[in-house]
């Protein structure tokens, strides 16, 4: 036998380490050596899949780390120290100092929505052109609006309401004009001031007819204005009339003796306490209050003739201050028919489109009001306050 075909040292059986795989006896070697190439082939052919799988494996490690960490903050520092807990208050620190920014950065944006807001307010108020916008519109029936209280410095005061009819009436393109009423009165002073405008403006402009249209209520001073038109409309329902004049107050004496309470004032004429509620009524005063609201019903009754003519029945208690509903007032000749303001523009003026003149009181000047009540309010408690003071001294 020669030196190559000697069997390999070790008899034993042991494999030979310098042996190629796949030598050796057939039948025994060969099969081992194929095992190993089918095991072993899939990690060479994917090189990466080793170091992907010893990177989930550092992941894992990493997170477990990271919640000992967390448990160990929580618990308080450790006593040896380490920079771990570290890291971690720092992490706490930077994310409460960007909730910081963020909550500022939510107030910033409120503000200025809160500043865009009253810049608005403030356009509004200033740029509130009121009927003006009106004039230059195509033909039309012009309107304007009477409600609540007639009286001095309020939206139906006879300024207010003196200065939209004007704006009415001078407007061409208005077809004619519709005072639509809705007040219980007021003052007669107020009231009386209208109507002499209404006269006036309808005489200045006698081609454009002047109509009123009642909604739920026209009584005392709401009817003293309405007389003044061609036509009063209303509703079957509507509340009309109360022409009267009244003057009203209370009487506190009998109390005031049961109590055991004086009432001293002082004055220097005869009748200068006159319907003071903490006196006694004096005949002579009485009579000469009835006698002025007279005079004053007197004035109520000639403008409703005036202006209601040969239309009013003979009714002894229709000047008593009785009120009526809108159904019965036409039976009365208080009012003309039934209609409202739409039904009067679309078919008595027969210009459907109605445009509102009536000055409305813009944002600024209710402003201004109520600041000016608020400070006249305030110093007049600062005096009183100011002249207390004093006293105690």
């Amino acid at each position: 036998m020669t030196e190559q075909q000697k069997p390999p040292s070790g008899e034993s059986g042991q494999p030979d380490e310098h042996k190629p795989a796949g030598e050796g006896a057939p039948g025994e070697g060969a099969p081992q050596a194929e095992s190993e190439r089918l095991v072993t082939a899939p990690r060479a052919d994917y090189p990466l899949e080793d170091e992907l799988r010893a990177g989930d494996d550092a992941a894992r490690r990493e997170a477990r780390e990271r919640e000992v960490r967390i448990a160990g903050a929580a618990a308080g520092p450790p006593v040896g120290g380490g920079a771990g807990w570290e890291r971690d208050l720092l992490e706490k620190v930077l994310t409460a100092s960007l909730r910081e920014q963020r909550a500022a950065r939510r107030w910033r944006i409120f503000f200025r929505f809160v500043g865009l807001g009253i810049v608005a307010l403030i356009f509004i108020a200033l740029f509130d052109f009121k009927g003006e916008k009106a004039i230059g519109s195509g033909r039309h029936t012009a309107m304007v609006t009477l409600e609540g209280e007639i009286a001095a410095g309020t939206p139906a005061s006879a300024e207010s309401i003196n200065a939209s009819l004007q704006a009415a009436f001078a407007d061409d393109n208005a077809a004619g004009v519709i005072l639509k009423i809705n007040s219980p009165g007021g003052s007669p002073v107020q009231a009386g001031i209208i109507n002499d405008e209404i006269q006036r403006l309808r005489k200045l402009h006698p081609s454009k007819p002047f109509y009123v249209v009642v909604e739920e209520i026209c009584a005392s001073g709401g009817y003293y204005v309405a007389a003044a038109a061609d036509k009063i409309y209303v509703d079957k329902a509507s509340i009309v009339g109360s022409i009267g004049v009244l003057m009203d107050g209370f009487g506190f004496t009998g109390l005031m003796d049961k109590l055991g309470v004086e009432r001293r004032l002082y004055t220097s004429g005869a009748n200068k306490g006159m319907l003071d509620p903490f006196s006694p009524q004096v005949p002579k005063q009485k009579a000469f209050a009835e006698t002025m609201l007279k005079q004053i019903h007197q004035q109520f009754i000639d403008v409703v003739k005036e202006g209601r003519g040969d239309r009013l029945k003979d009714d002894p208690e229709l000047f008593s201050g009785l009120f009526w509903s809108g159904e019965r007032a036409i039976e009365l000749g208080l009012a003309d028919g039934l209609g409202s303001a739409d039904y009067v523009a679309r078919d008595v003026l027969k210009a459907a489109d109605i445009v509102d003149y009536t000055v409305k009181e813009n944002i600024a000047e209710r402003v201004a009001k109520r600041f000016g009540a608020a400070v006249g309010s305030a110093a007049m408690k600062t005096m009183l306050w100011s002249n207390r003071m004093q006293g105690m001294h």
